[in-house]
């Protein structure tokens, strides 16, 4: 690994939510599905050089939880975590639905 490059890994409810989003897409496109699958994935990518491009979660700082930052490809959010050397993808959420309702379920 080149210095200061952090590694990216998707927890399996980041990689449950992106099969969902990919499968839900290919019942109408598979071409648009794969496009979709390939923004995202080079979004997530985008965090191996710059891990604090993406801002804090407005949704979870309400409640002073600062822990959690996103990208946002729209209207995909990408949730992530990150530590030392490493970028944990946890969530990627439709942000055209009740994005406060998920994230409280999954991380509080």
């Amino acid at each position: 690994m080149k210095k200061g490059l952090y590694q990216v890994f998707w927890t399996q409810t980041a990689q449950q939510d992106l099969v969902r989003i990919i499968e839900y897409i290919a019942v109408d496109s598979e071409i648009q599905a794969k496009r979709v699958y390939s923004t995202l994935k080079q979004k997530a990518d985008s965090l191996r050089q710059m891990p604090l491009q993406g801002r804090i979660v407005p949704e979870l700082r309400s409640y002073n939880i600062l822990t959690y930052r996103e990208v946002i490809n729209p209207p995909w959010r990408i949730i992530y975590k990150n530590t030392e050397d490493k970028v944990w993808g946890l969530a990627v959420i439709d942000g055209r639905r009740n994005v406060e309702d998920i994230l409280l379920d999954r991380f509080i």
